[in-house]
């Protein structure tokens, strides 16, 4: 799994509540374009993937992942609710969303399934 966001707090805490519960944490990322490369380097099966990235957004992150040789799932993941961001949430090359707060691999392994 790779964990893009530009909160080093929520990666860090991201990386060991997924751990705890058996996901295996390959590579974080704080930007859009170096999560599209730790990608391409390291073929992850995940990504979760912040909405709100300091240089490009997770929808444009997205569909570059979407366009690797070896494609990963990609749950995005925001603080503010997917009403937010419209329709781009349906139309992004994702299994799915959640918020922040609600992270788990429980969670994970639904949209996965």
């Amino acid at each position: 799994m790779l964990v893009i966001d530009d909160h080093e707090a929520f990666r860090a805490s991201a990386r060991l509540l997924l751990e705890a519960d058996g996901f295996v944490v390959v590579a974080e990322s704080a930007t859009g374009v170096d999560g599209v490369r730790a990608a391409d380097r390291y073929g992850p099966e995940l990504v979760v993937l912040d909405v709100r990235l300091p240089d490009i957004d997770g929808f444009e992150v997205a569909g570059r992942l979407a366009r690797l040789a070896d494609p990963p799932q990609v749950v995005l993941v925001s603080s503010r609710p997917a009403a937010t961001y419209g329709p781009r949430v349906a139309h992004a090359p994702v299994r799915g969303f959640l918020l922040k707060s609600e992270l788990s691999g429980a969670a994970l392994r639904l949209l996965l399934a």
